[in-house]
């Protein structure tokens, strides 16, 4: 019957792959169960470090900690809160403020990327895309803050829902001094995904003039990136949290083992349609993660490439290394081409048993289809099928 695995690499780009493999940025390799399939660790002093230092970007310290608290329950991102919540909440902020954050926020990267708003307070002054849609828990509200480029923006985008759109509203940037950033807001619109183009927000900005016009001040910025606090020339509080990439959260949950599965889910849906050729194959590949029968031997790992060193050269030539002792391991060498779609078929033909300097000739047989799932400049996701009795 047809066995289907499941795995995903790291890539280094092909002209990098002959630098030393120390220097190389690996993160923890784990085994994880599915059907018939056995969970297994696989450990090594770099990848361990690299993945809790992954970890560690995605974690906050006990005053932040202390904020998220305040805000469990609070409903409509503080629209709801009773007195005593908002005055939790506040308390937690004020902490946060007088605490020594990042200095000069506005002159750090970490202000870069996508921020989703958490809470709010809502004064009087609120403006109207505060008052329709950040108190609706059903929508995602974002900021985007770029600026370290030609047209520094700072962009406030409301999601409805993945099937639905989003509403984006732009503002022109300007860095003020360490902690404010000034802003215009030039141009705004919906994008509906039943809609082949934008349906443009009906505000008029030309023509507001200073109420176009603000200022957004950064009073705390996390070491970590991963939490900040603003105050606007509105009197209003925000407070955010950084978006972090799927592919960031999948490297946080190999480090700690858990919801492994629904990232893979996510990032292959990202690109799940679009077809790679084999050349997007090329360079070197440290295996992450894989699930791996339970009576798997030697052989078949080195032959599979799993849990070692994968190489696929420009002519499809595929060399597969796994080392089981220091200056023990085996070679295996095949080749790969591509058959149809996202389809490919890889065909292993020899290889060595290494001791040292010694090298013993192996002789390898063996073809089974990969199906490639996801695959960008650094992960791979691909899942192999093969016949066994």
């Amino acid at each position: 019957m047809a066995v289907g695995k499941l795995g995903f690499s790291l890539n280094f780009l092909p002209n990098t792959w002959m630098t030393p493999f120390m220097e190389r940025r690996l993160s923890q390799p784990l085994k994880l169960s599915q059907s018939g399939l056995k969970k297994r660790p696989l450990r090594s002093p770099l990848s361990s470090s690299l993945a809790n230092a992954e970890e560690e970007k995605l974690s906050f310290t006990g005053s932040e900690s202390a904020l998220i608290e305040g805000l469990l329950g609070v409903q409509g991102r503080g629209r709801s809160a009773s007195p005593q919540q908002l005055k939790d909440v506040e308390d937690a902020i004020t902490v946060l403020e007088d605490s020594k954050g990042v200095s000069d926020p506005t002159s750090s990267s970490l202000i870069e990327g996508r921020w989703q708003l958490i809470f709010t307070t809502r004064p009087g002054t609120a403006s109207p895309i505060q008052r329709t849609f950040v108190g609706v828990d059903n929508f995602s509200v974002f900021q985007e803050v770029r600026l370290r480029t030609d047209d520094p923006r700072v962009t406030n985008i409301v999601r409805f829902s993945d099937a639905i759109g989003e509403l984006k509203v732009e503002a022109a940037a300007t860095i003020k001094n360490g902690k404010r950033i000034l802003f215009q807001f030039d141009r705004a619109a919906f994008s509906f995904k039943f809609l082949p183009f934008k349906v443009p927000y009906p505000v008029p900005f030309k023509l507001l003039g200073d109420e176009a016009k603000g200022w957004l001040d950064t009073t705390y910025l996390s070491h970590n990136g991963s939490m900040r606090i603003s105050r606007g020339n509105k009197g209003t509080t925000f407070v955010l949290q950084k978006v972090t990439e799927p592919r960031q959260r999948l490297l946080s949950a190999i480090s700690t083992g858990k919801g492994i599965k629904e990232v893979i889910d996510e990032l292959v849906s990202l690109n799940q349609n679009e077809v790679k050729d084999l050349a997007s194959f090329m360079g070197e590949w440290q295996l992450l993660w894989t699930s791996q029968s339970e009576n798997e031997g030697s052989l078949d790992i080195a032959v599979n490439g799993f849990e070692g060193l994968q190489i696929i050269k420009e002519n499809g030539e595929l060399e597969n290394l796994v080392n089981f002792l220091p200056g023990v391991g085996i070679k295996a060498n095949g080749n790969i081409v591509r058959a149809e779609n996202n389809m490919y078929n890889v065909t292993m033909t020899d290889g060595v048993i290494l001791v040292g300097t010694l090298k013993f000739p192996l002789k390898v047989e063996k073809k089974f289809t990969v199906e490639l799932l996801y695959l960008d400049n650094r992960i791979r996701i691909t899942r192999s099928h093969k016949q066994v009795c």
